[in-house]
């Protein structure tokens, strides 16, 4: 039986010993017991007869292609986005400026961004300011770290054309392909199928899209589930590499479209709430709602999933491969049952508000209306504030404007 890496990986250690330990490490690392069944071998995936099969080295491109799709993202967002935005009614947020206090933003920064009462009464007399202007200056500097929702719209714009892209291309690619799975079709005879070109691309650009976001994360808007998007992209990442290098294109094919489907109605949701288009919002909330359930919760599990953990049982014994492709499956599945909760979450928000809000990802959605509610704070309140400290007044707000 060969015994070795992909052809595409083979290469020759020349004596030197730094390559020799590293030529042991690839030959151990792609040993067949590890990646194929005990019905196939390494050179059953070399290319013959003008058919191409799949090689790990085919994936190197999605990472310059990532960084093109940041770039193509930019133009995007500059050009389609930025426009969009301003036809719906969303415009920049000029945020109000406060002159810097070092004892206040050290303050803000390394103890709370809500002081107490006790807190404000000590800061007041460490900076010689009344309690009101101290309230007042957090209020306001809490407002510079918001992010505006042009920003936010972007973002979401960016992925809702993405995600509608590479669903429309998942169903022209897999319509007509039989609703049958890898694992446990070539472990009951049926030979390997060679690589088609729309596969191809579609793998291709679904991992170099992941690639991007996963970079993109220290420069988007921050979300709450920041890290379970860092765990998603690389789960995400990591099943789509590993079912390409083994060859289980049909299984990684039907994974990556039962994700996109669902998340076209997601984005397009947020793109209508940060409009204002609180109707359309629900709506499209609500389909995407169902598309979730339906994706994630029956058609995941009961088909994929069975397809993936309990047919095989019937024709071999569990590997490596098995084992390691179930258990990325599975991570996805627990993360499904996460945003599931908070879906779910979001639906008794609507069901007693009326009003969807996307507790999923905007951490900083729950915050706006507090803090706008903060910020037509009562009247009186701002006219005691006024009369009591009015020349201090002046050195915290930039051209005296006290006023909302």
């Amino acid at each position: 039986m060969h015994r070795g890496p992909p052809p595409a990986l083979r290469t020759s250690a020349s004596g030197r010993p730094g390559l020799r330990m590293f030529q042991t490490f690839k030959e151990w690392f792609w040993l067949e017991r590890f990646w194929l069944p005990p019905t196939m071998k390494w050179s059953d995936l070399d290319d013959h007869d003008g058919y191409v099969f799949v090689k790990p080295s085919h994936l190197y491109v999605t990472i310059p292609y990532a960084f093109g799709l940041l770039i193509i993202r930019q133009i995007f967002e500059k050009f389609v986005a930025t426009p969009l935005a301003k036809s719906l009614g969303i415009k920049e947020v000029v945020h109000k400026k406060i002159m810097p206090n070092e004892v206040l933003e050290n303050f803000f920064k390394h103890s709370t961004r809500r002081p107490s009462q006790s807190d404000v009464y000590g800061l007041a007399k460490k900076c010689n300011l009344t309690e009101c202007q101290v309230e007042r200056w957090f209020r306001i500097r809490r407002t510079q770290d918001k992010t505006c929702r042009v920003k936010k719209f972007q973002e979401t714009c960016w992925r809702f054309a993405f995600y509608l892209m590479l669903t429309v291309a998942g169903i022209a690619f897999l319509y007509d392909k039989p609703w049958v799975y890898d694992l446990w079709e070539v472990w009951n005879g049926y030979p390997k199928q060679p690589l088609l070109r729309s596969q191809y691309w579609y793998y291709i650009l679904e991992m170099s899209f992941y690639w991007s976001l996963l970079f993109s994360l220290g420069f988007d808007v921050k979300r709450k589930d920041f890290l379970a998007n860092i765990i998603h992209h690389l789960a995400a990442i990591s099943l789509m590499s590993f079912s390409w290098c083994a060859n289980y294109i049909r299984s990684g094919t039907l994974v990556m479209i039962v994700h996109d489907v669902a998340d076209i109605w997601l984005e397009s949701a947020k793109m209508f709430s940060y409009a204002g288009w609180k109707q359309t919002c629900n709506i499209l909330f609500c389909i995407f709602s169902a598309t979730f359930f339906i994706t994630r919760f029956i058609i995941f599990p009961f088909w994929i999933l069975y397809c993936t953990l309990i047919l095989p049982l019937h024709y071999v014994e569990p590997f490596f491969s098995y084992a390691f492709l179930n258990l990325q499956l599975m991570i996805l599945q627990v993360l499904h049952f996460y945003w599931g909760f908070l879906i779910l979450k979001m639906f008794r928000r609507y069901i007693f508000t009326k009003n969807v809000q996307d507790v999923r990802s905007d951490d900083e959605e729950d915050k706006e209306e507090e803090e706008e509610e903060e910020e037509e704070a009562p009247k009186g309140k701002e006219i005691d504030c006024l009369k009591n400290g009015i020349g201090a007044a002046q050195n915290l707000i930039p051209n005296g404007q006290h006023g909302h």
